[in-house]
């Protein structure tokens, strides 16, 4: 019997659809970044603008996202701000289905609406919070800081297995304490302040290496005295060795936010799991360089399909993985008249995307494994009824066996910070990158006690091979 050619003609049209849509996402996210990454942030806005298609597509979170980071860069905080709340409420809404589950088991993530990386979704409301920063809206940016840690822990109840370790943000608590500072809260800030330090010595220190910073145990130390809380003063001025003196606090601050290179992008890596054999209904897949092994039942399913399943001796899984673009600068400093500030690092992006993704691996390999060892056996069985039929499936696979490698690229490397005294009236700084490689002269304004943020995003990064 001769498979149909009209059968043919639907499952190239699937096939070309998805291989389309694929490669018209990678054309546009390629330009886009190449704008991002030269500093042209209005080619990156104008390009944006054009792609109406993208903002109703799969892709649409990514869109709300690189709008919302391109807007901020722009001052259009706003503007930002309104196309991050369609992130936030697009990850809020999102569901596994969208209709696409089924055609997932035959092909791939790609054809799926994209959802975030969980530590992208946190970073929305980041960028939220800046953005009502620059708004001088500190209500509001305290909201977006404690969903970041809500969010954090919402999304890691759901998993019953492999909880991301990424679980508590110490810079969102920093930078919640720096709010309620400006605001003049000492009380709320030097909590928040607290729960930064618990948070880097417990959590960060150890899973991303970014150890606490000076700036935090100064304003640790400050706020615990200006709240009054004379037993908390003693006891982190004693273990800091630092000392706080009211007379010496300046007119009022700076706080200088440094956002270094981008963070990594997504490329592909593949697993071979061999067929260790069948037991009761089961069958196991099994990779031994990883010490890894995956059972999946087939008992409940036909004669002929668990034939199938048993007769497949390996399959290779792909799976998304990260690529480090490494910045140029690896420290920035400030001057201001004869007194020198480092920036001090607060916040790896980098090292918790790489561990955020490590953690979903482990979660999801199992599901990957039963996708695409369905996808073989429904192949071995195509084939066994017809060659023909089990010739395209068996392209269709060997194609679209890919891994979902879109990502938030235009993200920041890794954040560092200080808080830079400063006198009523103008102030002119210097802020020096590298080992003094570049230097550039910026003018502040400031009122009597008045705390104020600065954000400048580095944007030097080395080139991917």
């Amino acid at each position: 019997m001769v498979f149909p050619s009209k059968y043919n003609y639907i499952f190239f049209g699937l096939l070309l659809t998805l291989l389309t849509s694929c490669a018209t996402y990678y054309q546009k996210n390629y330009q886009l970044q190449n704008y991002i990454v030269s500093g042209d942030f209005n080619a990156a806005e104008k390009l944006l603008n054009k792609d109406t298609k993208s903002e109703k597509g799969i892709n649409r979170v990514l869109f709300y996202m690189n709008q919302g980071m391109v807007n901020f860069t722009l001052g259009n905080y706003e503007k930002s701000n309104y196309y991050l709340n369609k992130a936030d409420l697009y990850n809020e809404d999102y569901k596994s289905g969208y209709g696409n589950e089924a055609l997932a088991l035959i092909s791939n993530p790609m054809v799926k609406p994209y959802k975030p990386e969980d530590f992208e979704n946190v970073m929305v409301h980041y960028y939220k919070s800046l953005n009502y920063l620059m708004l001088q809206n500190y209500e509001e940016a305290l909201v977006e800081c404690r969903r970041v840690n809500i969010i954090l822990q919402q999304l890691n109840d759901k998993y019953k297995k492999t909880k991301n370790k990424y679980s508590n943000d110490a810079f969102a608590h920093n930078l919640m304490g720096m709010i309620y500072d400006a605001s003049g809260d000492k009380n709320n800030a030097f909590i928040a302040y607290r729960n930064a330090y618990e948070a880097y010595e417990n959590s960060y220190s150890k899973l991303f290496n970014v150890k606490t910073p000076d700036q935090l145990k100064k304003d640790l130390v400050r706020t615990a005295y200006q709240s009054g809380l004379e037993q908390e003063y003693s006891n982190f001025s004693n273990l800091f060795n630092l000392e706080y003196n009211p007379e010496s606090e300046p007119d009022g601050s700076l706080v200088f936010l440094w956002m270094n290179g981008f963070g990594p992008v997504k490329s592909e890596w593949s697993i071979n799991f061999i067929n260790s054999g069948y037991n009761d209904g089961w069958i196991t897949f099994a990779n031994e360089e990883y010490g890894l092994n995956f059972p999946i039942y087939i008992g409940n399913r036909k004669k002929n399909e668990q034939s199938a399943f048993r007769n497949l001796s390996f399959v290779r899984i792909a799976f998304p993985k990260y690529i480090e673009r490494e910045p140029v600068y690896k420290q920035a400093s400030v001057r201001i008249d004869s007194l020198h500030f480092n920036l001090e690092l607060s916040q790896d992006i980098n090292a918790i995307a790489f561990q955020s993704l490590q953690d979903r691996m482990v979660r999801e390999l199992a599901n990957g494994i039963a996708r695409l060892v369905t996808k073989k056996a429904l192949e071995q069985i195509a084939n066994s009824e017809n060659k023909n039929l089990g010739s395209v499936i068996s392209i269709i696979n060997a194609i679209t066996e890919k891994a979902d490698t879109r990502n938030w690229q235009s993200l920041p490397y890794s954040i560092y910070y200080s808080r830079i005294p400063l006198k009523e009236g103008k102030n002119k700084i210097e802020l020096e990158i590298g080992q003094g490689q570049q230097k550039e002269k910026l003018e502040f304004n400031i009122k009597k006690g008045e705390d104020i943020f600065f954000t400048y995003h580095q944007l030097e990064s080395y080139k991917l091979d």
